[in-house]
């Protein structure tokens, strides 16, 4: 049996799983088999390989993209540019680190990107961001990271720095933080909405629920909305070729 699967903590209902099991059923893979295992701390890691020695490959959600690492045997290109994963390849003794974030990112948020939209607001600072960030240094498309922390690094700013200025000045809006993500539904990112308009284009990792309120009150400002549900879909397809090529 080949065995697939995602780490993280907690973990209530998987995308990955229900994606994945629906896709083996569909194509007919009666081999090949996807769990959750959802481990309370990373130090649990070597323990989940040793009692699963089928494992051919794991998906990586939070809060683990980057603690994981420490456990890996080689990195692609992209993981040691970003310091984040979430995708693992498991081929006898080596693992190996590769971020699928980074593709389905980028294909499902170019489809609506405009001339326009040169600078951008990432909200959040772990993994998912740091695979946006990749992204956007690509496409050419500054960006400023927004924090919750105080000791802030250049290109940071905290929440309470987004004046109308700021998002004048930065049409593209990023949520790369939890916050609306199902149960907490009533929850959004801390930003001035006051100031969104027509122009902007407010994309949210989140995909559940399907329309967050960051992108409910995004759409009634006019603004273009999408959420990363698209995303998902991609960087699984995208990590299964990964654990099936070579």
């Amino acid at each position: 049996m080949n065995l697939y699967g995602l780490i993280g903590y907690p973990l209530g209902h998987s995308f990955s799983k229900q994606y994945f099991t629906e896709k083996f059923a569909r194509e007919e893979k009666s081999d090949c088999k996807y769990e959750t295992f959802a481990i309370a701390h990373i130090g649990q890691f070597p323990a989940l390989l040793q009692n699963n020695p089928d494992l051919k490959g794991l998906n990586i959600t939070i809060p683990y993209k980057e603690q994981v690492l420490k456990f890996v045997t080689q990195l692609s290109a992209e993981v040691k540019d970003i310091g984040a994963t979430n995708c693992i390849k498991i081929s006898g003794n080596q693992l190996i680190a590769y971020n699928t974030d980074i593709i389905g990112f980028e294909q499902s948020f170019c489809k609506l990107l405009q001339p326009s939209h040169k600078k951008a607001l990432v909200l959040g600072t772990g993994g998912s961001s740091k695979a946006v960030q990749y992204v956007l240094r690509k496409l050419g498309i500054e960006f400023l990271v927004v924090s919750r922390s105080e000791n802030l690094q250049p290109g940071f700013i905290s929440y309470n720095m987004i004046k109308e200025s700021v998002m004048d000045a930065h049409p593209v809006i990023i949520n790369c933080s939890p916050a609306g993500m199902s149960p907490n539904d009533n929850y959004c990112p801390l930003i001035p909405y006051q100031f969104i308009t027509a122009q902007h284009y407010l994309f949210d990792l989140v995909y559940k629920p399907a329309k967050t309120l960051f992108l409910q009150i995004g759409e009634e400002k006019g603004a273009l909305v999408k959420n990363g549900y698209e995303m998902l879909i991609l960087q699984a397809e995208a990590g299964w070729k990964i654990w099936n090529t070579g």
